[in-house]
C-alpha cells in the first residue's frame, strides 16, 4: 500500500561529487542542508552573509562576492547596543564596531575567493516579501529589531525576482563559467505574513525559479518545498510551532536530495564517512582502556584506507583524533 504521492525529481546532468565545492546561500533551510553536507565532509561555504530570506538580498550578496566588495564603516549602524549591517544577519553584529566590521569583511573575502572556484551555488529562497528602509528606500536583509515604522513592506513581482537573480547568475558565470546552480524554495511558512500572503509569496518564488531554470541550462530545481508541503503534508512532520519542518522532515528531504543529486560512488563514500564521523563523536567513559585504544586504532586504519582511495577527502581532524 502506497501512503505517499510519488514525485518526479529531475536529476542534474553532472551529479555532485566529493571533488566539488559548494556555496550555499539563503534561508534557514539552507542551514539544514549545509549541516548535513558538512557532516559528510563535503567542501562547502554556507551563508557568508548569514541567513537571507528574500531574493534581492541573495542576489546582491552574490554580486558582492563576484565584485570582491569590501564594507566600510559607513555601512554599519548602531542600534540596540550593537553595530549592525542592513545587508547581514545579526550573527555579524557586535558590541564593538571594529569586530563587526572585521567579521563582515573576513566573510566577504572568503566568499569572493570561494565563488571563483565553486562547482555549485545552492540558493534557497524563503519569501518574496521585501522590506525597504524608508529613509533611503534601501532593501534590507534583516531588520535587526528596528521599529516597524522604519520600513516599507512590498511583495516583489515575479519579474523583479527573475531580473535580480539572473543578473547575479550571469555575474557569477562571467568569472566562473563552469558554475552550476541548484534552486530550492524553503518549506518554512512565513506565517507572520498570513496564510494567504505566504502562499502568494511562495508562488512568485516558485514561478521565478522555474523560469530561471528554463533560461539557464546549468540551473536545476530541487523540490524541497513540494516534498514537505505536498508529499509529507502532515503536522507530525513539523515542530511545535506548526511552521518549521522537524528533524524527521528535513532528514526525509535530505535522503531525497542525496538519492537524486549524488552519484553512486559518492553515496558509497558518504556511507563510510557516516560511520567514521559517528565514531569520532563517541565519548568513551574509560578512554585509557585497551578496548578503547583498539577502537581508535581500527578507525585510524579505516580513515587511512579511505584517504588512500580518495585523496581529495579532508579527514585530517579524524586522523589526528584516532591517532592520538
Amino acid at each position: 500500500m502506497d501512503l505517499m504521492l510519488d514525485i518526479a525529481i529531475r536529476k542534474p546532468a553532472n551529479p555532485i561529487t566529493y571533488q566539488d565545492q559548494i556555496l550555499l546561500i539563503g534561508s534557514c533551510f539552507t542551514e539544514h542542508m549545509a549541516e548535513r553536507l558538512a557532516l559528510h565532509k563535503f567542501t562547502i561555504l554556507s551563508n557568508p552573509h548569514g541567513i537571507l530570506f528574500n531574493p534581492l538580498s541573495v542576489a546582491a550578496s552574490l554580486k558582492s562576492y563576484v565584485r570582491e566588495e569590501m564594507y566600510t564603516e559607513k555601512d554599519l549602524f548602531y542600534l540596540n547596543e550593537l553595530w549592525n549591517s542592513w545587508d547581514h544577519h545579526t550573527r555579524f553584529s557586535d558590541i564593538e564596531k571594529a569586530k563587526a566590521f572585521e567579521k563582515i569583511n573576513t566573510s566577504q573575502s572568503e566568499a569572493a575567493a570561494f565563488i571563483r572556484n565553486a562547482d555549485w551555488v545552492m540558493i534557497t529562497l524563503g519569501s518574496a516579501f521585501q522590506y525597504y528602509l524608508q529613509e533611503k528606500n534601501y532593501p534590507v536583509a534583516n531588520n535587526h529589531r528596528a521599529p516597524a515604522q522604519w520600513f516599507r513592506k512590498e511583495l516583489l513581482t515575479t519579474e523583479t525576482i527573475i531580473k535580480a537573480l539572473s543578473e547575479s547568475m550571469n555575474a557569477i558565470l562571467s568569472i566562473n563559467p563552469s558554475a552550476k546552480f541548484f534552486f530550492t524554495i524553503s518549506p518554512v511558512r512565513h506565517i507572520r505574513d498570513g496564510v494567504v500572503d505566504n502562499n502568494r509569496s511562495k508562488a512568485r518564488l516558485i514561478e521565478a525559479v522555474h523560469t530561471l531554470c528554463e533560461q539557464f541550462s546549468q540551473a536545476y530545481y530541487f523540490p524541497a518545498y513540494e516534498i514537505v508541503i505536498d508529499i509529507l503534508r502532515d503536522y507530525r512532520f513539523y515542530d511545535v510551532d506548526f511552521v518549521h519542518p522537524n528533524y524527521l522532515a528535513t532528514q526525509f528531504v535530505w535522503e531525497q536530495f542525496s538519492n537524486t543529486c549524488f552519484e553512486s560512488d559518492t553515496l558509497n563514500i558518504m556511507s563510510q564517512l557516516r560511520d567514521i564521523v559517528t565514531a569520532r563523536q563517541h565519548r568513551p567513559r574509560f578512554p585509557d582502556t585497551e578496548a578503547h585504544k583498539r577502537f581508535k586504532h581500527a578507525y585510524r586504519e579505516k580513515v587511512e584506507k579511505l584517504v588512500a582511495a580518495y585523496p581529495y577527502l579532508n579527514l585530517q581532524e579524524e586522523l589526528i583524533y584516532f591517532s592520538s
